[in-house]
């Protein structure tokens, strides 16, 4: 098989169709998009006979246990490397991003990458990129509706949520009618919305509140008050006890204040690293080029990167890059 290439549903199905053993994935640090559709997939293609094998180097995080059937999701095992036929990526833009899962991968057929994000390096043998689509989500329930999969409840609610979240509940510019058809289609095929929403959006440990608190308390505004953001040490993470997982969405809270182009969330990582999450309003405030000056990547409204703290080095350096765009697209 050729590498690299831009492949169609009837060849991913085909090459499903012919694998036996079958590692499904998705980025570090996930979100509803990335286990929802990888759960969703797991499903049908045991559904399909196929062993199925579903790794995330965080395992099945707390906050998303409310997914069905959430304990395929496994961390990959310490020791050893294991053989598979396929590698399905879903939702990861980069192989790194995979993590932990690369370490405990042996031999692989073919890898497949399933993604919706602007800046996927499109790294296996077949690639689907669309990123016009709103969620990995949506890509999904369009290959499942071409290859003639059946969408069971669990498989249903898995990109439900999936598609709400990465939507921002159906508000962010890539929802179209298509994406508002599909969520009809699902929520008839099984899926209880008011439930399901208060599991995704009505259901946070009382340490979130507690993390929103102290974070909201080291908010800064810059360039004209047009960026804010806030940031988290590990010292504080610590004496909060709290999870990776908790700070998802938080960065939402600044991105909403009136005047904000652009929000910026920096969390101290060990090892002297600095995670960046950014957020902006408009098209034009293109954070994902902005991540790209980093190393990272994502999409214009939505993205991320990894650099060498120390955390105050990290934030000058950002929040420079950042005002200059801003200024620059005025």
């Amino acid at each position: 098989m050729s590498h690299g290439i831009d492949a169609t549903f009837s060849q991913i199905k085909h090459t499903l169709d012919a694998a036996t053993r079958i590692l499904v994935s998705c980025h570090v640090r996930p979100d509803a998009d990335a286990y929802g559709s990888a759960i969703a997939m797991a499903l049908h293609l045991k559904a399909q006979g196929k062993e199925v094998t579903l790794w995330n180097e965080e395992g099945m995080t707390e906050k998303f246990r409310y997914l069905p059937e959430s304990s395929l999701v496994q961390a990959p095992p310490e020791q050893g490397k294991h053989d598979f036929d396929v590698f399905l990526a879903l939702d990861t833009s980069t192989k790194e991003r995979l993590g932990r899962v690369l370490k405990a991968t042996g031999q692989v057929t073919t890898w497949i990458n399933l993604d919706h994000h602007v800046s996927n390096h499109r790294y296996a043998d077949l690639n689907y990129i669309d990123d016009t689509a709103p969620a990995t989500g949506q890509i999904l329930y369009d290959y499942l509706v071409e290859v003639g999969g059946t969408i069971t409840p669990a498989v249903a609610e898995n990109l439900y949520a999936a598609i709400s979240t990465d939507t921002g509940s159906f508000q962010y510019g890539k929802t179209s009618p298509h994406t508002f058809r599909l969520a009809a289609d699902l929520v008839e095929k099984g899926v209880n919305v008011p439930e399901l929403s208060r599991k995704m959006y009505d259901s946070y440990p009382r340490r979130r509140l507690e993390l929103l608190k102290a974070l909201l308390n080291s908010a800064r505004f810059g360039c004209d008050d047009r960026v804010a953001s806030f940031s988290l040490s590990m010292e504080t993470a610590k004496n909060l006890a709290v999870l990776p997982e908790d700070n998802e969405g938080l960065i939402d809270h600044l991105r909403a204040v009136e005047g904000v182009q652009v929000a910026v969330f920096f969390e101290e990582l060990p090892e002297n690293k600095v995670r960046v999450s950014m957020r902006s309003k408009e098209p034009r405030f293109d954070v994902c080029k902005i991540c790209g000056l980093f190393g990272g990547g994502g999409h214009p409204q939505a993205a991320g990167a990894r650099l060498s703290g120390p955390l105050d080095a990290a934030e000058e350096k950002v929040l420079e890059a950042i005002c200059h765009e801003v200024r620059n697209n005025d």
